[in-house]
């Protein structure tokens, strides 16, 4: 068959979780309830540090947009799966599957970046806290968060750019309910190797350096923590950064998962179903993580509903 250039194929087909009709209509329920968990779940989160005075602080502030990250993350692709299971269509044009990559790449690497943004400041409050104030102050706060997105924006444009180069046959099935890159890699007739290449390497250093921040910010936080004399000390430089670092291990976890299972199994349908995980529960229970191990939220929110009662 005839290679086409990507900018004239007029629409791919998006296989996505399952073809039996029957499990349509409870993928659509079960999915549409899990977006609108995530959306209100962190729009509560964005709510409560906004109006809440005794949450004006840095940590509040990069949590805030972690929630707004997650909420561009799962719009990036659930909407769309839920039309298309609605609708009972697979279709996505050439221009809605390259703004799914750019954005998810956008609003995925954002959401690593500002985790590595939030362990930078646990490692100045927990270390450094006499000189907490003065470093973490809004103009910097600020800077971190503008910073963390034009990296992002760079990283989802150099992925455009690779992606609009490609070469397809006529008619792409894409086994996934997104477009996902390694998928559309695969089903390209011109040569990858270079795009290949580019990926890890981006990966390597949009996600791999942050991580790299992490791990080095929890190395020097817990060797701060253990020479605290006091147990009660202890626990509560614990308690500030726990959330954290439950959100840290379920993002990169799952993340992880979703690569190992992609480089284990033959099954681009199982690959789709393990992206699920990383896609769309993880942006669902970062609120709950936040609002549940976090005492601040907990009392912000006690206080929001006893107002409203």
């Amino acid at each position: 068959m005839k290679p086409q250039n990507l900018t004239y194929v007029p629409e791919f087909l998006l296989l996505g979780l399952s073809d039996d009709p029957k499990l349509q209509p409870l993928l659509f329920g079960l999915f549409l309830t899990m977006y609108l968990v995530t959306v209100l779940g962190n729009l509560l989160i964005i709510l409560t540090v906004s109006s809440d005075s005794h949450l004006n602080s840095p940590m509040y502030f990069f949590l805030s947009n972690l929630s707004l990250a997650d909420i561009g993350f799962s719009t990036t692709t659930v909407p769309k799966m839920l039309v298309n299971l609605q609708t009972h269509s697979k279709s996505v044009t050439y221009a809605g599957c390259l703004t799914q990559v750019s954005f998810s790449f956008l609003l995925g690497c954002l959401d690593n970046l500002l985790l590595h943004v939030v362990a930078y400041d646990r490692l100045v409050a927990i270390c450094h806290p006499l000189h907490y104030p003065v470093t973490m102050n809004l103009h910097l706060c600020g800077l971190l968060v503008l910073v963390s997105f034009f990296l992002s924006l760079l990283d989802s444009q150099l992925h455009y750019l690779m992606m609009s180069q490609l070469t397809f046959c006529r008619r792409v099935e894409i086994p996934h309910f997104f477009c996902d890159v390694p998928q559309l890699l695969k089903l390209a007739c011109s040569d990858t190797s270079t795009n290949n290449i580019l990926i890890y390497v981006l990966g390597a250093i949009f996600g791999g350096v942050p991580l790299t921040g992490i791990l080095y910010s929890y190395t020097r936080i817990i060797s701060s923590i253990l020479r605290v004399p006091s147990s009660s000390g202890k626990h509560k430089a614990f308690s500030t950064c726990g959330y954290h670092l439950s959100v840290v291990c379920l993002f990169y976890g799952t993340g992880l998962g979703v690569y190992l299972s992609s480089t284990v199994s033959s099954s681009p349908r199982k690959d789709a179903v393990a992206s699920v995980m990383y896609i769309v529960v993880t942006p669902m229970l970062n609120p709950f993580i936040y609002s549940l191990r976090n005492t601040d939220i907990k009392s912000a929110l006690w206080r929001i509903v006893s107002r409203i009662g």
